[in-house]
């Protein structure tokens, strides 16, 4: 190509992007999205490394100062007790809102059921989250970082005062960009957007093109904050499977769809177990918060397999380093592990405690056709990057997401057909269940929790008045 080819085609992409960034309709609403893409972006990188700087000051930094006087634990799991105390205070009492995964606060946002307080939430969820996760909480980073992008997202339209519609779409492009950052996953983020907000997302030419650029320039800034330009997961990148081994993926799928409904309705017992336990009593709230910082503080230094996210075991898990007991312990005591964590209602997510989850059950899936069938089967760990994305399409109901998630954390393209087998068959077996997505059930949970609040504050209101007056009446007479 020679200096006259390569001047015409700078000058036409020059002119394509002056037209695409200084039209009038659409100029505003994608620089505010490249805006909100980069802020989320930003907060992304700065959460993800206090987190681990909390993690390493709570363990390393603390055993360095006592030296061997007393034992560590005596420091450590107070120390945890007290951070997510405090977070579930300042969560209980400034933005309840911030609990969880947020996730469904944005759907019901872009709905509008929901408000979107992000002069409180803010705060709330990236210092809350910051101090759950740090303790080492079965939390995953994605939850924050989804509701954090939205809230900034709305932030960014309610300062430059866009229209209803535009300012639905900035929230959606916060999403997509806070998921993005979260796993390094632009793709992921955009199509997380697409699949699970499919009902609340309108879908125009003007949306889609700000979830794009909001993702991708959260990805971009992420990277250049953290130097982190590769998979965030290192495991084995395989060979395209023999088809004959499709129908052992799919037979995982059709497993992980009864295991995802099953897991959604533990979940949804585990929320209507903690609020019994509350009764809209913050010192309880508090008192729990404490008792599970104490318990996952211990944990992350006695058997961190248990605790923190679960991502940082999966390429063990993918490599072989667990024996089939130990990967059963693991998966039972992590599934009650992320109950506990997720359900609480600390500020944090179920994303990254699904993936590790799904990556257990795929070994044991991998590891038993293995020794069924030894010449078939010659590498187990296949099935647990299937696993990965089967147990988020069977809770999530996000398949394609699944796909894309896996893959862009892993690097293992090659995959993709087994992990489009693996997902289509979970989703296929969960809703012939008439399991529902996980985030569709706790909207529809905080929905009605929120009406009866309201109903019950009318009463007591109504209490109120009619006893104010009893007792003005007596007075007069």
């Amino acid at each position: 190509m020679n200096n006259t080819e390569n001047n015409v085609i700078t000058k036409l992409f020059s002119r394509f992007l002056v037209r695409f960034f200084t039209h009038k309709k659409n100029a505003l609403m994608m620089w505010l999205s490249v805006f909100i893409g980069a802020l989320a972006g930003m907060t992304s990188a700065f959460f993800n490394n206090w987190i681990d700087d909390i993690n390493d000051w709570r363990i390393k930094s603390l055993s360095a100062h006592i030296g061997s006087a007393i034992p560590l634990w005596w420091l450590v799991v107070p120390v945890s007790a007290i951070m997510v105390g405090f977070t579930f205070y300042i969560t209980h009492k400034f933005a309840p809102e911030a609990s969880g995964s947020g996730i469904p606060e944005i759907e019901g946002a872009m709905e509008g059921m929901r408000p979107v307080r992000w002069k409180r939430v803010l705060p709330v969820k990236f210092f809350g989250g910051l101090l759950a996760l740090g303790s080492g909480m079965a939390l995953g980073r994605e939850g924050p970082s989804v509701q954090i992008g939205a809230n900034i997202g709305r932030m960014i339209s309610d300062l430059f005062k866009v229209s209803k519609i535009d300012g639905q779409a900035l929230i959606a492009a916060g999403a997509a960009a806070g998921l993005a950052a979260a796993f390094n996953a632009p793709l992921a983020g955009i199509m997380f957007v697409i699949e699970e907000m499919r009902s609340q997302f309108k879908y125009s030419l003007t949306s889609t093109k700000s979830v794009f650029l909001s993702a991708v320039m959260a990805t971009i800034v992420m990277r250049w904050l953290t130097n982190d330009q590769g998979a965030i997961i290192s495991v084995t990148r395989y060979d395209h499977p023999d088809l004959g081994s499709l129908i052992l993926f799919l037979l995982l799928g059709f497993f992980f769809g009864v295991v995802g409904v099953v897991f959604n309705k533990m979940i949804l017992k585990t929320q209507d177990l903690f609020l019994f336990i509350h009764k809209n009593r913050r010192w309880r709230f508090v008192i729990v918060g404490l008792f599970l910082g104490a318990l996952f503080g211990g944990l992350s230094m006695i058997l961190p397999d248990l605790a923190f996210s679960g991502t940082q075991i999966i390429p063990q898990i993918q490599h072989g380093h667990y024996f089939t007991g130990a990967l059963l312990f693991l998966f039972v005591f992590r599934i009650l592990g992320t109950l506990l964590s997720f359900s609480s209602g600390a500020p944090g997510g179920i994303f990254a405690p699904t993936l590790a989850l799904g990556t257990i059950f795929g070994m044991l899936f991998g590891l038993a056709v293995h020794w069924l069938l030894p010449g078939f089967v010659h590498f187990p760990g296949a099935f647990a990057i299937a696993g990965m994305g089967g147990l988020f399409a069977a809770t999530v109901r996000a398949p394609i997401t699944g796909v894309l998630l896996v893959i862009e954390m892993t690097s293992n393209y090659q995959m993709i057909l087994p992990l489009i087998v693996t997902c289509l068959g979970a989703t296929m077996v969960a809703q012939s269940l008439g399991g529902r997505p996980i985030y569709t059930q706790l909207l529809e949970r905080t929905l009605k929790l929120s009406m009866r609040q309201k109903r019950d504050e009318a009463k007591r209101k109504a209490m109120f008045r009619l006893s104010t007056k009893e007792v003005k009446g007596k007075i007069n007479k």
